[in-house]
């Protein structure tokens, strides 16, 4: 049986599909910019493709070692942040969901409150100065290890999973850790994920306590090593230009070596996204109807 089309889903389909590229288009734009030389962008020759294609922003940004560096960092602190920031919120949320813990509630209202207010900037400085984080990369991870709205979104999830599984767990002689590990984290693989990706980007983008605490370059993540980049990228090409000239690279523009940094900063999150992609609708609605 032929499936008939109405005027409705044609332009439903339509009205999505020039939303999808008109969100799309400036990234493209941004990726073809990286990869245009000055002459070209000048001469009004860049729009859908360049006229040819020049890698010599790229070059320029790893010439140095910067980028690779930072690039680097950003990966370990994306990494272990993720994982620490998965622990922490799925041990807490659990607890958090057992209506037989002591002072639940207190505790719970407690967490609600840090979604409106804060310590301030200052005595945040001043704790985590004293908390020896200046130039440590875990100024990046355990400050911002939980996020509350995480938080309460996999409390929602486990307050849905059938607690007949669990008491038949107890019954069998498996104490909380071990439900947990081996019954509660296999059913909630979607909210999972979704924390996995929500931490994941967080940690990525951090580039405000790094330039608050860290003071050696060279311990600094790619997003704030693309922030300098943006901010003084002209002065830095006038500094470099002898370096160019002996890596045989030239007429570097600076819009291209922006775009070029933005590529490189987004690429990584965007391979990540399509393998985890299929769990986070289902982990996000759930985790914020169910509670």
């Amino acid at each position: 049986m032929k499936r008939r089309f109405s005027v409705i889903d044609v332009s439903i389909t339509l009205f999505l599909g020039l939303g999808a590229v008109l969100a799309l288009f400036p990234f493209y734009q941004t990726l073809m910019l990286s990869f245009s030389t000055i002459s070209d962008f000048g001469g009004g020759k860049v729009f859908l493709l360049p006229k040819q294609f020049d890698l010599s922003s790229y070059k320029y940004l790893f010439m140095e070692g910067k980028v690779t560096r930072g690039l680097f960092i950003s990966v370990i602190v994306t990494v272990l942040g993720t994982a620490v920031s998965l622990i922490v919120t799925t041990t807490g949320a659990y607890a958090l969901s057992k209506k037989t813990l002591p002072g639940r509630n207190f505790v719970f209202n407690a967490i609600i409150v840090t979604m409106f207010f804060s310590g301030g900037l200052i005595p945040t400085y001043l704790l985590l100065q004293k908390l020896h984080m200046q130039n440590n990369l875990l100024v990046m991870i355990l400050p911002v290890a939980v996020n509350a709205f995480n938080l309460i979104l996999m409390k929602n999830f486990f307050n849905g999973i059938s607690p007949e599984l669990e008491e038949s767990a107890k019954m069998d002689g498996a104490n909380d850790i071990l439900i947990l590990m081996r019954i509660v984290v296999p059913v909630s693989l979607p909210i999972i994920f979704t924390m996995m990706l929500f931490y994941a980007v967080e940690r990525w983008n951090e580039w405000w306590l790094p330039m608050l605490f860290l003071n050696d370059s060279k311990l600094y993540p790619l997003q704030l090593v693309l922030r300098n980049a943006i901010a003084n990228v002209n002065q830095i090409l006038n500094n470099t230009a002898g370096a160019q000239l002996a890596a045989g690279i030239k007429n570097i523009y600076g819009d291209s070596v922006k775009s070029a940094m933005i590529i490189i900063s987004a690429v990584p999150i965007i391979v990540v996204y399509p393998f985890i992609q299929k769990y986070f609708a289902s982990g996000i609605m759930i985790g914020s109807i169910k509670g």
